[in-house]
């Protein structure tokens, strides 16, 4: 499908982001259609193209978020560079930027000096820990966010140390996040004729998610502690241990508790009075796990998986990254995707998680080499001859 068929047609986004929330929120954005145009610093650009490991002498990191983007190189400590970007401001429906709150101010260009000259403007703005508040204005990396957020406090086994979660899940939900409220920003725009700000604080993101884990606190006055791969309300609902390897089971209400009692050969065990109810077998788990743990030894995951999925009881097995990375169910969805890209070669990345059955959202350029358009968009947005972009490159402007 052409970029005109998608859903965000028509939309050009200045993005001013590095590192992963704002590049990640930028790219969804344009994976549904949007122009996306990445200003980067001259001769250096987003800080991940020089984190290792690389292929083609482009960094994995950087190619992972950046697809579906134009790279403009642009020096915005520079009064001309400036200029340059409010040129570009006047011709553009969003702006993004994850700077410390006060850097664009300072710059000139935050929302109030560019919804000026540019009324319709959505301008998307991700920082740690917020624009206002005691800790406004604190710099704000996944890591410190995950800890900060009550997340790592929940998150290991009892006995253990606070453990961040395997992926920059702060990152990439306030990417979504920022991605999110984006849309509704140019959903508002159709029917006000006005832009706005979009506000996104990694720490209020993270915040919410806490969901559940929350309102136990607010009900209770408790506080939830680590409890490793348990659930605190439902039973069983974590990893045990087969023969060979390790499997999830998710009996969520007593309808999957009975089947699954019936898969794992003990049928009785549904209407134990012990385990006949959420509650009580959430009370009886330090009976019922180990009990599970020992008659799920007795076979290999894959038999296990066969009966419980013949009964219709939610299972899985624990795949390696490798295994899903190579997963053909994950091929078959367009989730696995192979892009040529002109120094990397055949670049794989994966897809887009949001399927639009009418107008879908697509993944159709590498990401970009540094630069790679800054001579395109100069002509093609502000008309500029080669004699000046000649002049502003050798000034270090571009």
């Amino acid at each position: 499908m052409t970029r005109a068929n998608r859903p965000l047609a028509g939309v050009r986004v200045l993005d001013l982001t590095r590192v992963l929330a704002g590049p990640f929120c930028s790219m969804l954005l344009g994976d549904m259609g949007a122009e996306v145009i990445k200003i980067e610093e001259p001769g250096r650009g987003d800080d991940t193209r020089h984190w290792p490991p690389f292929a083609g002498g482009e960094a994995t990191y950087f190619m992972s978020v950046n697809r579906n983007k134009q790279s403009l190189t642009l020096n915005l400590k520079a009064l001309e560079g400036r200029k340059i970007l409010k040129r570009l401001v006047t011709r553009s429906d969003v702006l993004l930027e994850n700077f410390r709150p006060g850097t664009m101010e300072r710059l000139g260009l935050g929302y109030r000096a560019l919804s000026r000259i540019n009324r319709r403007l959505v301008y998307c703005a991700i920082s740690g820990f917020g624009e206002s508040g005691p800790e406004a204005g604190r710099p704000g990396y996944d890591l410190i966010v995950q800890g900060e957020s009550g997340l790592m406090d929940l998150t290991g086994f009892p006995e253990g140390p606070p453990v961040k979660v395997g992926t920059s899940i702060a990152d990439l939900v306030s990417g979504i996040m920022g991605a999110h409220g984006v849309a509704l920003a140019l959903l508002a725009r159709a029917r006000t004729r006005r832009g706005q700000k979009v506000e996104v604080a990694m720490l209020d993101v993270m915040a919410a998610l806490l969901t559940y884990q929350a309102g136990i606190y607010f009900a209770t006055g408790q506080r939830p502690t680590r409890r490793g791969n348990a659930h605190p309300s439902i039973v069983p609902y974590e990893v045990f241990r087969a023969r060979d390897g390790y499997l999830t089971i998710g009996a969520a209400n007593d309808a999957l508790w009975a089947r699954c009692c019936t898969a794992l050969g003990r049928a009785e065990l549904a209407t134990d009075s012990r385990f006949d109810t959420v509650a009580k077998r959430v009370a009886a788990r330090t009976i019922l796990v180990p009990l599970f743990n020992e008659l799920l030894g007795g076979r290999p995951v894959d038999d296990w998986l066969r009966l419980l999925d013949e009964a219709g009881v939610p299972a899985g097995r624990i795949r390696t990254l490798p295994e899903v990375c190579e997963s053909v169910h994950l091929r078959t969805r367009e989730m696995i995707v192979d892009l040529p890209h002109p120094t990397a070669g055949s670049l794989r990345v994966m897809g887009v998680p949001v399927k639009l059955h009418g107008t879908p959202g697509a993944v159709a350029a590498p990401p970009p080499l540094l630069g790679q358009h800054t001579t395109g968009i100069l002509r093609r947005l502000l008309r500029l001859t080669s004699t000046e972009i000649d002049r502003l490159q050798k000034a270090g402007i571009v």
